[in-house]
């Protein structure tokens, strides 16, 4: 699943130690605008903290997994970004360094086409 919108916090980021080594965790509050825009809380673990370089006021497409987890008769829900891509970055700007548009030809009315229509 994708979010996109506008990056409105970004909260301290905590570590600790876990069975399986120390972990970081960085979280964010996306806005996704609409006629009402809504908030969501998104985290990121580990290495994609340094990968996204996140800064308030960055426009991001998030790709998330949502996952509920239950403890002490409660459940609890994390989104979680497995990819975060900055507006203007990424995939789009690569693709067309590495792939130029042909050059646009103009046409004028002089120019007989042989078209019927």
């Amino acid at each position: 699943m994708e979010l996109t919108g506008t990056v409105i916090s970004l909260l301290p980021e905590v570590n600790g130690q876990g069975k399986n080594g120390t972990w970081r965790k960085q979280e964010f509050i996306l806005e996704i605008p609409s006629q009402y825009p809504k908030k969501v809380c998104i985290s990121l673990w580990g290495d994609k903290i340094d990968q996204a370089n996140l800064q308030i006021n960055d426009s991001v497409t998030a790709s998330i997994d949502i996952e509920s987890r239950e403890y002490n008769s409660r459940w609890y829900t994390e989104v979680k970004a497995w990819k975060v891509d900055k507006a203007g970055s990424g995939g789009s700007s690569s693709a067309s360094g590495s792939n130029p548009l042909p050059p646009v030809t103009t046409f004028t009315e002089d120019e007989s086409d042989d078209l019927p229509f």
